[in-house]
């Protein structure tokens, strides 16, 4: 989350309190976090989240909607600050990976409570998560066009890259023995294997 120390007063309340929801919700899941652990933890009362938010489920599509924004824009800036497929893969599997260790906490509650979004909400999550998922479908495809990649199923190998990536989110605890560099380089290699790609 950002640091609100610059930010006016009542946008870093609510950066204090969408803090405060991520460490509720990473301990005790959507469902079993109430207004007040939120309040709580930010330091205010129950009362004080609603002139800021109006529900525990407008926290959570602010803090899926931030996840995969940030998702979507790390894919798109790899891919086009790159010079081919390869290059490409490269970058976004790195920044891909290092995103979902550092920010491992918020990225398994955006991944893992999704199914708590209202319909509207949920609704424009997977579209972002539509967006993402193209992106990196079409980046396969191209590198099989441009024969830098083989392998006969570029969704599938698409679906297998995205996946990866993800369940880092799951597994991943910053006490661990791997960094996440050290997992974004195994994991690069991992995805190179995935397409195909030439050496």
């Amino acid at each position: 989350m950002p640091d609100t120390s610059d930010l006016p007063r009542a946008d870093a309340t609510r950066a204090r309190l969408l803090k405060a929801a991520v460490t509720a919700f990473a301990e005790k899941g959507f469902h079993g976090t109430t207004t007040r652990d939120i309040a709580t933890a930010a330091g205010m009362s129950p009362a004080a989240l609603y002139v800021h938010h109006r529900s525990k489920e407008e926290l959570l599509f602010l803090i899926s909607k931030s996840g995969h924004d940030r998702t979507l824009r790390l894919v798109r800036e790899g891919i086009a600050e790159s010079t081919g497929p390869v290059e490409a893969l490269r970058r976004v599997v790195r920044d891909f990976v290092v995103h979902h260790a550092r920010d491992n906490t918020g990225a398994r509650i955006v991944n893992y409570e999704l199914s708590a979004l209202s319909p509207g909400h949920m609704a424009e999550i997977r579209e972002i998560r539509r967006t993402v998922d193209g992106e990196i479908r079409a980046l396969v495809e191209r590198g099989v066009a441009e024969g830098v990649f083989d392998t006969p199923h570029p969704k599938i190998a698409a679906t297998a890259l995205l996946s990866l990536g993800i369940d880092i989110a799951r597994w991943y605890r910053t006490a661990g023995e791997w960094t996440p560099e050290d997992i974004a380089t195994g994991y690069v290699e991992l995805a190179l294997r995935i397409v195909g790609a030439r050496p």
